[in-house]
């Protein structure tokens, strides 16, 4: 099942695009997890990947019936494990110590990757160093001198999952935006995001373009300024 498509949303040269900004301010990490959460179908299988998006998992509710899927062999993982709740061997692929619910089951290492390959996982939701207009996702090394490359099945995912969903900051600490027109750092998969979530904006990246479904203490306007691509206004019908 793939969720919801970016064709729902229609473009519009005429909107007030300040009606877009649907928070006073930038939305922190949980914020932003929770919206994540909220715009997952019911019935998906989703991958989480480390980082931030590990956070989503304490924003989904039984009735949607999400079925998360770890790499170091899960599905049915649960929200995130704290104190007596806490199993050493239970953890998720970031290290994280999770949780189970009823169903849950476990495989090999190989068994995970090839659910991954073979197209099996409707959403992974991953981070990223940087997104092209173009949807191409940069997110496991900045070819920096010392910097450790971490791929681990991000390519995996990028290249199997029916939707690549990325959650980030906009900017980078320099204040760069990770939005770009090319990536820059070598790539992990090619035209595969099609949403981007951000603490500014909520981006839909689409063969004409990039679009703004909704900002978070700023206008398109502002946000413009911030994002070296052209954008434009999406809003749902």
């Amino acid at each position: 099942m793939s969720v919801q498509s970016n064709e729902k949303y229609l473009r519009t040269s005429d909107i007030k695009t300040s009606d877009l900004q649907t928070s006073d301010a930038p939305l922190g990490r949980n914020d932003l997890a929770r919206l994540v959460a909220a715009d997952i179908a019911p019935g998906s299988f989703v991958n989480l990947g480390i980082g931030q998006p590990t956070l989503v998992s304490n924003y989904l509710t039984a009735e949607q019936d999400i079925t998360l899927h770890t790499e170091n062999g899960m599905l049915g993982m649960g929200p995130e494990a704290h104190g007596e709740e806490i199993d050493g061997d239970l953890i998720n692929a970031g290290k994280i110590p999770v949780t189970e619910l009823p169903g849950a089951s476990y495989f090999h290492h190989a068994d995970s990757f090839a659910m991954m390959r073979g197209g099996h996982l409707d959403i992974c939701v991953l981070g990223a160093f940087q997104v092209s207009a173009t949807g191409d996702l940069a997110n496991w090394h900045t070819g920096a001198p010392g910097a450790i490359p971490a791929v681990g099945g991000a390519m995996d995912l990028a290249t199997g999952a029916k939707d690549v969903f990325v959650m980030m900051t906009l900017l980078t600490r320099e204040g760069a935006s990770k939005i770009v027109e090319s990536c820059t750092y070598p790539l992990t998969g090619v035209g595969c995001v099609t949403r981007v979530y951000t603490d500014k904006a909520v981006f839909l990246t689409e063969p004409q373009g990039v679009t703004v479904r909704e900002t978070f203490g700023c206008t398109l306007e502002e946000l413009q300024d911030l994002v070296p691509v052209p954008l434009t206004a999406a809003v749902e019908p």
